[in-house]
């Protein structure tokens, strides 16, 4: 079977978010299982050096479409400023010249896998423009929503930009409020449309989190699937990672100590191994739960825990945390920046890990901390109420600690029943090495998605799709 996948950010060639990790892995993991797989991404200003095409894994190429005027930029959507106001055009151009590229070197997929709204129109154009080309006859699409959140809104004065007819700015169409919608597209013209995580598709179809597409979700909700994002064990394995300051694995989960002293010191933090330090890596975004965090912190660093975050965002939260750091020199880390190394470091050398978002599409940083004997606390939305569950004292089962409703208090309360079980030294021993047994690889999500892909070709989508 052969698959495109279409991406606008692919890990290592450019990355604003998880999509990128998605893109740089799922591939391989499904050209693992034996599929046939080509990956296509904008040629950016920072991956010129790749050429225009390169292989990643055993054989899989990783082709590029090159466009100075649209992609030779120092950012992939947007500056300091907000998003370049020519997006629209950038990936109308992008999702054509994919169709376009594919053509040219007769590369026919049986399944072209899009991302997101920067990818959307190719279903769309697939559908119309496209429609009587023989080339795509029967090339059936797949759309990955990994945060319904971005939806590629524009005005509806750039719509012919688009290159599609006004018959489709409708509200069975492209027509969101009077504005363009892209994404509303792709949910529209896809065959079958997943989400990466199965609590998270049941999430966007209701009104608190469907952000307006609740109604067309729900219309296509026989054709919408949630598959749990996985991670790369390769990448993320204490047992070899070369960034940390001693290596281990489950069953040598004490060397995780060595990790933490070597934390606590590059960090400015004070050495003591009996503090419970709190590890956070996120943007700094009231999605990520930070005004929920902003409550508690001062009420957190008077007690005996260390903290230490990574990472950057809204102005009102760098601006609350250098406070945070001056008042706490010694307790409170802020790195209010993006270190690749340092993250692995965090993971490694905390003992808990911290994510209250209000909402989590699927989330990687849990599945890293468990791989890392990092036990989260998190609030139980999307995929992180799919992966992690609160530990039991006395079944010994579970993975960290949770709470549902979105409120401080009862952040508060999760991170004090963890601080109660951290001061039992052999039970939270056994915690961390339950953790570290978990498998979140991208095995068997790949295998969801080849069994997904298979469904497709051999039927049609259920729901009347155009």
């Amino acid at each position: 079977m052969k698959v495109l996948f279409v991406s606008s950010e692919v890990v290592p060639f450019a990355k604003t978010g998880g999509l990128a990790d998605v893109a740089g892995s799922l591939p391989l993991a499904l050209e693992k299982l034996g599929l046939e797989v080509k990956i296509v991404m904008p040629k950016y200003k920072m991956v010129k050096a790749a050429g225009n095409k390169t292989v990643i894994g055993k054989s899989l190429e990783v082709l590029f479409i090159e466009n100075e005027k649209y992609f030779g930029r120092d950012q992939l959507y947007g500056d300091r400023f907000g998003d370049y106001p020519d997006n629209l055009e950038r990936f109308s151009y992008f999702s054509k010249a994919c169709l376009e590229l594919i053509k040219k070197i007769n590369y026919k997929p049986d399944i072209i896998h899009c991302n997101d709204w920067q990818s959307s129109l190719i279903p769309v154009y697939l559908k119309t423009i496209y429609k009587d080309d023989p080339f795509f006859y029967n090339v059936k699409t797949v759309l990955t929503i990994h945060n319904l959140s971005y939806q590629g809104l524009f005005d509806k004065s750039q719509f012919p930009q688009t290159g599609l007819g006004w018959d489709l700015f409708s509200v069975n169409g492209l027509e969101f409020y009077n504005k363009v919608n892209v994404l509303k597209g792709g949910i529209v013209f896809s065959d079958l449309i997943s989400t990466v995580s199965p609590a998270y598709s049941k999430e966007i179809q209701t009104k608190e989190f469907g952000y307006g597409l609740e109604g067309v979700l729900q219309g296509r909700s026989c054709d919408l699937y949630g598959i749990l994002n996985g991670i790369d064990y390769d990448i993320w394995n204490p047992g070899t990672d070369r960034h940390i300051a001693k290596n281990y694995d489950a069953n040598s989960a004490e060397d995780k100590l060595a990790n933490k002293e070597d934390l606590q010191k590059i960090s400015g933090l004070k050495a003591d191994k009996n503090s419970p330090l709190i590890g956070i890596i996120s943007r700094l975004a009231d999605q990520k739960g930070f005004d929920l965090i902003a409550a508690i912190i001062d009420k957190l660093l008077k007690s005996k825990a260390q903290i230490i975050i990574l990472g950057t965002g809204e102005d009102k939260y760098h601006v609350l945390l250098e406070k945070i750091a001056k008042l706490y020199p010694k307790k409170a880390s802020i790195n209010l920046k993006f270190d690749a190394v340092l993250a692995q470091k965090i993971y490694a050398g905390s003992d808990m890990f911290l994510m209250p978002s209000r909402f989590e599409p699927c989330g990687l940083g849990q599945l890293i901390a468990l791989r890392y004997g990092t036990i989260p606390v998190v609030r139980l939305t999307g995929g992180l109420r799919d992966t992690i569950r609160e530990f039991d004292t006395a079944t010994k089962q579970g993975n960290g600690f949770t709470f549902s409703e979105y409120s401080d208090s009862e952040l508060y309360a999760a991170i004090n029943r963890a601080f109660g079980l951290y001061k039992n030294k052999p039970l939270w021993k056994e915690l961390v090495k339950t953790a570290m047994g978990y498998d979140f690889s991208w095995e068997s999500s790949a295998k969801e998605y080849a069994g997904l892909y298979r469904q497709l070709v051999s039927s049609q989508a259920r729901c009347g799709v155009r």
